[in-house]
């Protein structure tokens, strides 16, 4: 008979990454909450009752959980079977610390073992178009492969075991710290009386929001170029500028007021001729770590 692919946790992103395999593959699946059974099943998954039952069907498990925690309790369980599995991918949002924990669990049972962070909501996952992003060794990265194809638009080779969850958190962070920035200034701007649409098509032009990434980290970080462009201190400026302005409209400002900060250390440092992307600088000395190839 087909080995199936197994699937612990059926919750929202569980069960459509489950659904989408189920059009390409014979898959089972299990959840503690057993209210997800007629979906399941409703979605061509096969329900388990058990661990135990869902790898006498599987030898390959996916796992889809909450919490850290959950994870880890359901790797040390899975690793005590009297039939493991043969690889499990976890693609549920954990540390890299977590991470390298279950896979230090799957290694010492003989267990094959991969993060494999999703990107993108849960109707990505169901169409069977996800990003991958792929953390472990070489060996068990070509074994996942084989599973995350079926369903992968892309798939990210990311290094070492937790790179693939440590990309998706940061990935994560930046997304929701820029919704706390763009929130302060969609305040602003609609109490100057701009319609949001319109800040939506300024933030939008090439010279918009991607403006940082594309320029400042991409061509001026990566090469450590930070002589000419915006200086330090016009930058300082601009932002003492939109905090003054917020005050007087009554916005408060919580992500942009602490964004402030760091232009005020560099203008003390005596950085203020440089262009701006080089607070960069500040982080390399802080945490020991090299943004350009160069340094």
């Amino acid at each position: 008979m087909t080995d199936y692919i197994g699937i612990i946790g059926l919750g929202n992103a569980g069960s459509a990454v489950a659904s989408a395999l189920a059009k390409k593959t014979r898959v089972i699946g299990f959840d503690v909450n057993s209210d997800c059974k007629n979906t399941a099943e409703a979605n061509g998954i096969q329900w388990a009752n058990d661990y135990q039952e869902i790898t006498e069907h599987s030898s390959t498990i996916i796992l889809s959980l909450p919490k850290p925690e959950i994870s880890i309790a359901a790797t040390k369980t899975l690793a005590e079977l009297s039939k493991k599995p043969k690889l499990v991918i976890e693609t549920s949002t954990v540390t890299p610390k977590t991470a390298k924990t279950c896979f230090e669990i799957c290694e010492s049972s003989g267990i094959a073992y991969v993060d494999a962070a999703i990107a993108g909501g849960v109707a990505s996952m169901a169409s069977g178009s996800i990003t991958f992003f792929l953390g472990g060794t070489k060996e068990h990265k070509d074994q996942a492969r084989s599973i995350l194809n079926l369903i992968a638009s892309n798939i990210y080779d990311l290094g070492p075991v937790g790179s693939g969850m440590g990309t998706k958190v940061v990935n994560n962070g930046i997304m929701h710290a820029l919704m706390v920035v763009l929130i302060e200034a969609f305040a602003m701007s609609n109490k100057l009386g701009v319609p949001s649409q319109t800040m939506i098509e300024i933030l939008n032009r090439d010279e918009g929001i991607l403006r940082p990434l594309v320029h400042r980290v991409q061509e001026r970080m990566q090469e450590g170029n930070y002589i000419g462009g915006m200086s330090i201190t016009n930058a300082r400026k601009d932002s003492v500028l939109a905090l003054e302005t917020a005050q007087e409209l009554g916005i408060p400002l919580f992500a942009t007021l602490a964004a402030h900060t760091p232009y005020e250390i560099a203008e003390a440092k005596e950085m203020g001729h440089l262009d701006y992307a080089s607070l960069a600088l500040l982080w390399e000395e802080w945490s020991k770590v090299t943004f350009s190839p160069e340094n």
